[in-house]
């Protein structure tokens, strides 16, 4: 029999939760083969089966956390799938004959029961029991965890969902209905319920008796929260803002978008503007790229500039490398990218690695002024935000209808000065607001 183990991942990653099986005891598995999907604080990788065989048993169930080097399944090597009587071998005929010695004490456990209770009519036969319980279930990680929290068998809970998945707030309800039916019974013996089944109802309830749901929390949504108190917590963030017009590079883009997209293959967006900005102001202003390690103060010499895209498992920030070096098609053709793999689950954890300077795009969702908070251990976020038309005092003295944008810089005042960072802020809001230089060098 085959151990399978959780593999080493990364450095920096130690352990996950299983999201899914992909297979089921008894299935042929090749040495190679991907077995399950298991959610990291960073991506969701795949392990694969060490050795070829039949999938003898699963160790964790979904929704399990597991840690580096823990077994979760097992292996038989010389076995044969389809439920073969001699797939499992000596240690499976054990296995069975242990399950029939204890279906055999839970059978007469439930003749006593009968007995004790005669004048109560029974709700269902043994083989409609058995039938119930071996049926296949549909059920989320959250609710088959909060089931067995509750000690309820998931057969016999009715899901609220069109598809007939159970969720963990079919759990709570058959949890409440099971209680209310111990208190009917108790009732009607003129018994009063134990003050333990009172608080563990009770428990289930909001101080104002309110309903409520409970969701688990994902690896990916834990691990941002952590980091994002650690980062308020370790370092010295401070935010300043300004604003842009954008009216000379929104005139560009029209000017341009069309030839751009026929050579390209791809739209010229706002984004590739605001990220050449940023790297011709942190070669200006190299402290913004820069992280501390201890007492020294590491200087980047790279340009590797992070996106952060938001997915339904939260925030991530994928990389595009080497972003000085990249034109204005290189730029829009990384970012889609990273964003295509981010929302279709395909990032690797080489695409979230060494970052070096972080831009957020709130503007997308609406969002008119933010303060982002850092991407540790860089020092330094560009947050972009809506562009809406504003009164705007010209040079001469006229007041205009302008495009206009509010950005921000959160940067770490550890190694940042107010006055670097009023002015690196500064220099990105004259580059957007005079582009064809921009354009000129990419």
């Amino acid at each position: 029999m085959k151990e399978i183990k959780v593999p080493e991942l990364a450095e920096s990653i130690t352990e996950g939760t299983i999201a899914e099986w992909l297979v089921k005891k008894g299935d042929q598995v090749e040495k190679g083969d991907p077995i399950l999907e298991l959610e990291t604080d960073k991506v969701n990788v795949e392990v694969n089966a060490d050795a070829s065989g039949v999938i003898a048993e699963l160790l964790k169930d979904e929704g399990d956390d597991v840690e580096v080097g823990d077994v979760i399944a097992k292996v038989d090597e010389n076995g044969e799938a389809s439920g073969s009587e001699d797939s499992s071998g000596d240690e499976g005929s054990e296995e069975e004959e242990k399950e029939e010695e204890q279906a055999s004490k839970s059978e007469q456990k439930e003749e006593k029961k009968e007995k004790k209770e005669e004048e109560k009519p029974a709700s269902s036969s043994d083989d409609d029991k058995k039938g119930s319980s071996n049926k296949e279930v549909i059920a989320t990680p959250a609710a088959r965890k909060r089931a067995r929290e509750l000690g309820i068998d998931l057969s016999e809970i009715s899901a609220r969902d069109p598809l007939g998945r159970i969720r963990p707030e079919d759990v709570d309800e058959a949890a409440k209905g099971g209680s209310e039916k111990e208190e009917q019974k108790a009732s009607s013996s003129n018994e009063k319920p134990k003050k333990e089944k009172k608080k563990e109802q009770d428990s289930q309830k909001t101080e104002f008796d309110k309903p409520v749901e409970r969701i688990k929390m994902s690896r990916r949504r834990q691990t941002i929260a952590k980091r994002l108190v650690e980062v308020q917590q370790e370092s010295a963030m401070l935010t300043t803002f300004n604003e842009v017009d954008m009216t000379n590079v929104m005139q560009l883009r029209s000017e341009r978008k069309e030839s751009f997209l026929k050579k390209h293959d791809i739209k010229l967006g706002f984004m590739s503007f605001f990220t050449k900005a940023v790297v011709g102001a942190l070669k200006e202003f190299p402290l913004l790229n820069a992280e501390i390690q201890g007492n020294e103060i590491v200087q980047k010499k790279f340009y590797d500039i992070g996106m952060a895209v938001s997915t339904d498992e939260g925030l991530v920030v994928p990389v595009v490398r080497d972003a000085d070096r990249l034109d204005f098609a290189g730029i829009e053709k990384g970012i889609a990218d990273v964003a295509a793999k981010a929302r279709n689950k395909e990032l690797q954890l080489g695409d979230l690695q060494g970052g070096s300077f972080t831009i957020t795009n709130g503007g997308i969702f609406g969002s008119m002024l933010s303060t982002p908070i850092l991407n540790s251990p860089q020092v330094g976020i560009l947050g972009l935000h809506n562009i809406e038309k504003r009164a705007k005092v010209m040079p001469d003295d006229t007041i205009q209808a302008r495009p206009m944008m509010y950005i921000a810089l959160s940067y770490d005042h550890r190694i940042v000065d107010g006055k670097e960072a009023v002015q690196f802020l500064r220099r990105i809001k004259e580059m957007i607001e005079d582009p064809y230089d921009l354009l000129l060098e990419g």
